[in-house]
């Protein structure tokens, strides 16, 4: 099948390498344009820009992909199918009606659970058991479309964020590929969405992460977890930022405030929380690397009853 494919991050990656293993015709890549990230600015090119290029791939990168002089583009490379992978554009009806046997979207849940910007992480922080990936046709709703295939991805007891993309990313390309034979031999068949049971996975911000101790230990523990590694979580101790990288839930109470280190010794801290205790298992002093808690200790004495409390998002 001749193919547009369109997507920007890591996530994309596989399901553009599966699609051209799997011998179809790659008219064009459109990503996201150049942006310049880190502490230096540099401008760097998108993960799907740079394996499109090291096959030699004809690269788009519109700042929006609706204008009339875009729309002419796409329509000039002469798709049958155009694949959509995190792509992190709306696209127009005129758009979606370009390719005959429409556009398929990869999206990283079991819709209708979970439509929105990011399934992955609240998959984990809301405590769900199982996941998956879904393709769809695509509609001009925001994952609203009529449902192909899924692949359901169990959820494990200590999965992260990063974890959860790895394994989504691979489920997806492997299920893009028996999408499209099937479209192709007429065998596809489109499944409704309905709107019952849906939740919209909102973007993700950076002060999602500031720790409130008040809540169930066991939910902050998938607070960290899900977060891993962006925007991550953290909590204020001494008055300097300490992002908390791994925790885990302690069914066990202590007299104590929220946020009050209540137990420790010289591999354990133990804070504790609105139900139960968090112990904290790798952490990163704010301008330092992240370490285990022992090698926390050894440069960083807590005292008992110290205080670990919420962050100004102004010092972030």
């Amino acid at each position: 099948m001749r193919i547009v494919f369109m997507g920007t991050p890591d996530f994309s990656v596989p399901v553009l390498e599966a699609l051209l293993k799997a011998g179809h015709e790659i008219a064009g890549v459109v990503t996201q344009p150049d942006k310049p990230k880190g502490r230096g600015k540099a401008v760097l090119m998108t993960p799907v820009k740079e394996k499109a290029l090291e096959h030699g791939l004809s690269v788009y990168q519109p700042l929006k992909a609706r204008t009339p002089q875009f729309v002419e583009i796409l329509k000039g490379l002469k798709p049958d199918v155009m694949v959509v992978v995190a792509f992190g554009q709306i696209l127009t009806k005129e758009v979606l009606m370009i390719p005959p046997m429409g556009c398929v979207n990869v999206h990283a849940s079991l819709l209708p659970k979970y439509r929105g910007a990011a399934p992955i992480q609240w998959a984990i922080i809301d405590g769900e058991k199982e996941t998956g990936v879904t393709t769809m046709m695509m509609d001009e709703g925001i994952d609203t479309g009529d449902m192909l295939e899924k692949t359901v991805i169990p959820v494990a007891d200590d999965e992260t964020g990063d974890s959860l993309h790895a394994k989504l990313s691979e489920a997806g390309a492997k299920l893009i590929v028996s999408t499209l034979k099937k479209l192709q031999d007429g065998t596809a068949v489109r499944m409704p969405q309905s709107d019952e049971g849906t939740c919209y996975a909102k973007m993700l911000k950076k002060d999602m992460g500031d720790i409130d101790w008040t809540m169930d230990a066991a939910a902050i523990e998938r607070l960290v977890r899900g977060l891993n590694s962006w925007p991550g979580t953290y909590t204020s101790w001494n008055g300097k930022t300490l992002k908390i990288w791994k925790a885990k839930a302690v069914d066990q109470e202590y007299e104590g405030a929220c946020g009050e280190v209540v137990y420790k010794d010289k591999d354990t801290i133990l804070v504790k929380t609105g139900n139960g205790c968090l112990s904290l298992l790798e952490l990163q002093p704010q301008g330092k690397k992240r370490m285990a808690a022992d090698a926390f200790l050894r440069g960083y004495p807590v005292e008992m009853h110290a205080i670990f409390e919420r962050v100004s998002t102004d010092g972030v």
